[in-house]
């Protein structure tokens, strides 16, 4: 023992998280231990203020803690319990209310009171044991929050989870929202686990009534299971059967409709397809006659319309050509008159140019002049160079003739050019009267011409208009005569379909009545041993009518036993249904018999 004493210390020395870890893991068995043996020997509620209670939060907040990874913040570096605990929602879908009720309660604002909400809610839902095991189980997901060897990393986390199984038989009422979790300060107090033999003789004997207990919640949970497991088989069946008994009726209901339904149809076909067929023959021979007329009529119209036609269109071509030629002629005026416009813009822009010309040529005299003016100033000042002075002036004098010169000839050509505008005016004068003469002139014989025009225009519409609606009514009596083969042919198929009906109904005919001879047979041999003595399975070929209203039987209304009596009723007459000796099923019963059996049970209930 020494040894191994010695033993662990080394180890303990080597590793301090293995001494920690063990360290927590006792402190863990001492808590759950004590807290459910004081629960027990309490026997009520425990609430928030319960000593052991308080300890084993403080305990599981240790185990929680160790080895968490410091995480950088914006405040800082800070370890969360909060950010394991929350994972514990995607793993465990129940735990979605425990944090949402967490993250809602409005006390709360750090992540340490919302994981110690956290704990308290869970013990009160005793599922703490349950999201644990789930959370310890994701390695992957805890190394992100966890040291590799934390405690919930190690086998001492897998410990702890077992021992919180316990816990489930201990009931809390835990006030989490008026708390202030926040603030707390997580202290173990040690004094609540030192015990004297006393105490050590009563814990044995508390073990002993909790392991009693625990047996006997196990072994009522797995008999609960087993049920649970049975009830849900049992009824799985029981709705597996409900409903194919559910669609058999359905399917035998469609089945009857569809026969009842084949057979309304046939009999509406037939109807439709006589009155058809004479209404069809009615409309040939009324559309043959129609016909023949009209197109003897038309015949006969159609030789004078094309001679018509033809006088008109050659009328009009007429028209059309000498309408061409007046639109030539006044096309050739109209670019005549361009011509001319084009000719007096030019004689006005060489008239501008030469007055610009002459402009320049004054302002060139008046500098002259200047000069002049200057030298004879300088000649009067200066002696000395009066002959180079002298023989300017005459250079002068010859260039200002030069100037004046040019100056005649420019005006002669400007008088010459004002001639030509005003000749040239007088000619467009007269071109204008000559020209508005002419046009007044073809626009009478235009007017005329669209006079005549739309007259010849208005026969030829109105030919048209009585050609259109002779050609409307050719193309009407086209569609008739189209329609009328086209519904001959529908006819037709309507009759080989109608035939392939009557086949099909005389099969389905077959059909049915093996299929109600076989049903009434196992009708009657269900049946035919319950009746009393006076009282016999009637056959369906001796009933004709109803026996209570008296209405013959058809195709639509259909024949119906009795169970009680045995007679042959409409769907009417029998449309009740009653529990009977023979049958524990309610099965078809008539009015009469339905009446008789309720006055009977009335009578043997009072």
């Amino acid at each position: 023992d020494h040894r191994r004493f010695c033993l662990f210390c080394l180890s303990a020395f080597r590793d301090p998280m293995a001494m920690e870890r063990a360290n927590l893991l006792n402190m863990a068995k001492l808590s759950i231990k004590g807290l459910i043996e004081s629960a027990l020997s309490f026997g009520r509620t425990l609430d928030s203020d319960y000593p052991p209670l308080q300890q084993f939060f403080v305990v599981m907040e240790h185990c929680l803690k160790h080895g968490l990874k410091v995480k950088k913040t914006f405040l800082g570096y800070n370890k969360s319990l909060w950010g394991p605990l929350e994972m514990v929602e995607k793993l465990c879908p129940e735990a979605g209310e425990i944090a949402a009720s967490v993250r809602d309660l409005p006390g709360l604002k750090t992540p340490l009171g919302r994981a110690r909400a956290w704990l308290r809610l869970a013990l009160m839902q005793k599922r703490l044991a349950d999201y644990l095991r789930v959370l310890i189980t994701r390695k992957d997901i805890l190394s992100d929050f966890y040291e590799s060897s934390a405690v919930m990393l190690e086998e001492e986390g897998a410990v702890i989870v077992g021992l919180l199984v316990g816990l489930n038989v201990i009931d809390a009422n835990l006030c989490v929202k008026g708390e202030d979790l926040d603030t707390q300060v997580g202290v173990i107090d040690f004094s609540m686990y030192l015990k004297n033999d006393i105490d050590d003789y009563r814990s044995e004997e508390r073990n002993g009534q909790i392991a009693a207990i625990l047996d006997q919640k196990n072994y009522v949970e797995e008999l609960n299971r087993q049920l649970n497991s049975t009830v849900q088989g049992l009824q799985g069946r029981v709705d597996s059967l409900e409903k194919s008994n559910s669609k058999l009726i359905e399917e035998l209901a469609i089945a009857k409709n569809n026969i009842i339904k084949l057979q309304e149809e046939n009999h509406q076909l037939r109807t439709e397809n006589s009155v058809i067929l004479m209404k069809a023959q009615q409309r040939l021979e009324v559309a043959k006659g129609d016909a023949s007329c009209e197109l003897d009529t038309y015949k006969q119209s159609r030789q004078g319309l094309d001679e018509m036609y033809n006088e008109a269109r050659r009328q009009l071509r007429e028209e059309c050509q000498l309408r061409q030629d007046v639109e030539n002629e006044l096309v050739v005026q109209v670019s005549m008159k361009q011509e001319m416009e084009l000719a007096m813009k030019l004689l006005e822009k060489d008239i501008h140019e030469k007055q610009d010309t002459l402009i320049g040529l004054r302002n060139q005299l008046d500098e002259v002049k200047a000069i002049n003016v200057e030298m004879y100033q300088k000649m009067q000042t200066s002696d000395d160079g009066m002959k180079h002075k002298n023989d300017m002036i005459a250079r002068l004098e010859e260039k200002t003739n030069q100037i004046t010169a040019t100056m005649r000839q420019l005006e002669q050509r400007l008088q010459d050019a004002e001639r030509d505008r005003l000749s040239a005016e007088d000619g467009m004068r007269r071109f204008k009267q000559d020209f508005a003469n002419k046009a007044d002139s073809l626009q009478k014989q235009i007017a005329q011409r669209e006079k005549q025009m739309l007259q010849l225009e208005t026969d030829l519409k109105i030919e048209r208009e009585w050609r259109q609606t002779l050609q409307n009514d050719l193309e009407r009596e086209r569609e008739t005569v189209a329609q009328l083969s086209a519904e001959a042919q529908q006819i037709n198929a309507l009759k080989k379909e109608f035939h392939r009906l009557q086949d099909e109904n005389t099969q389905l005919k077959g059909i049915c009545e093996e299929q109600e001879q076989h049903f009434i047979c196992y009708k009657s041999k269900l049946y035919v041993g319950s009746f009393q003595g006076g009282q016999v399975w009637l056959k369906d070929k001796d009933a004709t009518h109803c026996k209570l209203c008296e209405k013959e039987f058809s195709i639509s209304r259909r024949k119906h036993h009795c169970r009680n009596c045995g007679e042959i009723f409409c769907n009417a007459c029998s449309d009740n249904e009653l529990p009977l000796p023979a049958s524990p099923k309610p099965v078809r019963v008539c009015d009469t018999c339905h009446a008789l059996l309720l006055q009977r049970c009335s009578s043997n209930t009072t």
